[in-house]
């Protein structure tokens, strides 16, 4: 074996929870993954606080209502995965943009080499306007990233 870890391999799993339908397949997906390598999962949810400033003409503080959901949402799935056999799990919850703070900061924090994401469900004119999370983190990332797309069989733990 050479300098580099197999690459079927991975030891730090970073995976983006917002609440959705895509974010949930993702989480699971992460579970999955997270024990199938028996590597620590990384939870982390992004408060986009530059819409929030945008709507509000003010910078949220940490103790803001926006924050709050998001710690309630990283701690349920938290404990989720804990329940699900996972002893090495970590909850964050970061501000600014999404795309940046999940394929660069916090990538980099938690030593990232599996980033999961669902992919995003946005209309074709946001996507022009903005583009999506989840080909920001592909095409920016420096570590594998996987893009869940659909649901996971029931049957599957």
């Amino acid at each position: 074996m050479g300098p580099f870890p197999p690459s079927n391999i991975y030891s730090h799993i970073l995976v983006a929870v917002d609440g959705s339908k895509e974010a949930e397949w993702a989480f699971r997906k992460s579970i999955e993954m997270a024990k199938k390598h028996k590597a620590s999962l990384n939870l982390i949810h992004v408060v986009d606080t530059r819409s929030f400033t945008a709507m509000t003409k003010r910078v949220p503080s940490e103790d803001d209502p926006i924050f709050e959901e998001g710690r309630v949402l990283v701690e349920k799935y938290k404990n989720e995965a804990i329940g699900a056999g996972l002893s090495d799990v970590n909850a964050f919850v970061a501000s600014g943009s999404p795309k940046k703070a999940i394929s660069r900061d916090f990538a980099k924090q938690v030593d990232a080499d599996l980033i999961i994401c669902g992919a995003q469900g946005l209309n074709a004119f946001e996507k022009y306007l903005m583009g999506s999370v989840s080909q920001h983190i592909v095409s920016n990332s420096s570590c594998d990233v996987l893009v869940v797309r659909r649901e996971l069989p029931t049957n599957q733990n």
